[in-house]
């Protein structure tokens, strides 16, 4: 039952959606927390952030367009978040409110479970805030031959730059793990095509997709054909929410726990 003790969590979000909110009440219930999960969007985030810190909220999940706006706003910032100039997830501890990165974390956590080769030849195909991430988990990881592919060169360089990675502005002509981080296979218009062309994938080793939904892109159907390990967007999303569950509760999940929390969420 709800109370006056229960700690909230929110979501601030450009276009919330319902994964987070189940995910997190899904095993709040589980595990008998006294926690609730809300999603929110905003067009005051100034105001929302001052909401979270005086209500006393327990913390926040921050999505687009807000990851870089909210920087501002708060009181400190771990590396994840700090690297790249995002921020995906807030708690607050007594007022102080602190920002850090899950979307990195939980990347680089499942690179190092795969145990994918560190001299494998990498393509990052996006330009965007989960591109970001996307790239500096491979940094971190020790990835020291990625290529940053985008349209938009100068977003693109510079995260190839600050990783230390290469950037190009058209499709490697060969690659052993792709990594696509664009809305290419996304449910809606570009949701049937490949992010890659067929002759890359085949030569590949490995592909990397983060787009959540549909959780079988195209990418990752092809990859299947081939034989190709493969991690999946839904792999990265619910990783990343068991990761921004243990910082609002103390409590480390399973795996078995994540995936439950997890089909519950896209039931």
């Amino acid at each position: 039952m709800l109370n006056k003790d229960t700690k909230v969590c929110i979501s601030l979000a450009g276009r919330p959606s319902n994964l987070g909110t189940r995910f997190h009440n899904f095993l709040y219930a589980e595990l008998e927390l006294d926690f609730l999960y809300k999603a929110c969007t905003t067009r005051d985030l100034e105001g929302a952030v001052r909401g979270v810190r005086a209500l006393g909220f327990r913390g926040c999940s921050v999505s687009m367009p807000f990851k870089s706006a909210i920087i501002p706003l708060l009181d400190g910032l771990e590396d994840s978040a700090r690297d790249i100039d995002a921020v995906n997830t807030v708690v607050n501890d007594d007022g102080v409110l602190t920002g850090s990165n899950t979307d990195v974390e939980a990347v680089a956590a499942l690179l190092a479970e795969r145990d994918l080769d560190r001299g494998s030849r990498v393509v990052v195909r996006g330009s965007g805030s989960m591109a970001s991430a996307v790239s500096a988990a491979f940094a971190r990881a020790g990835f020291g031959r990625t290529t940053v592919w985008a349209r938009n060169a100068e977003a693109g360089r510079a995260i190839a730059t600050r990783d230390g990675h290469r950037f190009a502005d058209t499709e490697p002509d060969d690659a052993d793990v792709l990594v696509n981080v664009t809305p290419i296979g996304m449910a809606g218009p570009e949701e049937e095509q490949l992010a890659f062309s067929p002759d890359l994938i085949r030569g590949a080793s490995a592909v990397v997709d983060v787009v959540a939904v549909p959780v079988e892109t195209p990418l990752i159907r092809a990859a299947r054909a081939a034989a190709l390990p493969v991690i999946t967007g839904a792999e990265v999303h619910a990783l990343q929410a068991a990761l921004q569950f243990e910082r609002y509760t103390g409590v480390a999940l399973t795996r078995e726990q994540v995936d439950r929390a997890h089909a519950f969420a896209r039931a």
